[in-house]
C-alpha cells in the first residue's frame, strides 16, 4: 500500500525536468516565484524519499505530513490571490489560479488521501505495522 506513495516521491525527479526543462511547473505551483525555495522543496521531496527507503514504515508519517503542509502553502497561495484582488489582476485578467496549480492541488491532494486512508488502516489493524511493504 506505500507503494503509491513511494513511487510518487521517486517521481520527483520527472517533476523536475518538466519544471526545469519544460516550464511546467506541476509539483509545487505555490513555489512559482521562489525558484531557490522550489529547489529546497525539491531536495526536501528526496529527503521524503530516503526516508521511505531506509524506513518504510514511515511512509504513511512523512507523506502525510508533507502533503499536508504543501497543501496548506498552495492553499494559502492561491485564497490570497482570489480573496485580495488588485487592479493589475483586473486590469490584466491574469494572476488568478493557474491551470498549473489546480493540477498541483490535485496530485498533492490524492497523496494527502491515500495517506489519510493509509494511516486509518494501520489504526484499524496492528498488522499493517509490522508489514514492510515498500
Amino acid at each position: 500500500m506505500n507503494r503509491p506513495i513511494t513511487l510518487y516521491y521517486a517521481a520527483t525527479i520527472v517533476f523536475v525536468l518538466i519544471d526545469y526543462g519544460l516550464g511546467i511547473n506541476l509539483r509545487i505551483a505555490f513555489l512559482e516565484l521562489y525558484p531557490l525555495m522550489r529547489v529546497a522543496y525539491y531536495a526536501v521531496c528526496f529527503g521524503c524519499l530516503a526516508l521511505m527507503i531506509w524506513h518504510p514504515r514511515w511512509a504513511t508519517l512523512i507523506s502525510g505530513t508533507e502533503s499536508l503542509l504543501a497543501l496548506s502553502a498552495l492553499t494559502v497561495s492561491m485564497m490570497l490571490r482570489v480573496m485580495i484582488v488588485s487592479d493589475e489582476i483586473i486590469e490584466q485578467g491574469t494572476g488568478f489560479v493557474s491551470v498549473e496549480e489546480i493540477i498541483n492541488y490535485l496530485i498533492v491532494g490524492s497523496i494527502a488521501y491515500l495517506s489519510w486512508i493509509r494511516g486509518l488502516e494501520s489504526l484499524k489493524d496492528p498488522k499493517i505495522n509490522k508489514r514492510v511493504d515498500c
